[in-house]
């Protein structure tokens, strides 16, 4: 039985952006309707349009991140002289 979670596909950059949102606006108790339990929340609760702009701008900032090249990493589109 072949297993359906396959490591020779390399993930897309979306996928792995949409993971990293998850990640962090679970943390940082984004789009929760309770207040933040570290007293540095907001007074009144925000309304749904903001939790949802601050959602997208938190993913296209995680796409960013994730497509963003690291220092210091070989570049994998330059052929190498031989």
């Amino acid at each position: 039985m072949e297993s359906s979670n396959n490591n020779t596909n390399p993930r897309r950059s979306e996928d792995i952006a949409l993971d990293l949102l998850k990640f962090v606006a679970s943390h940082a108790n984004l789009g929760s309707k309770t207040p933040s339990s570290t007293g540095f929340g907001l007074p009144s609760s925000p309304k749904p349009e903001d939790q949802v702009s601050q959602i997208f701008e938190l993913y296209a900032r995680c796409r960013k991140a994730v497509e963003s090249p690291v220092l210091g990493a070989p570049a994998t589109d330059v052929p190498v002289k031989k």
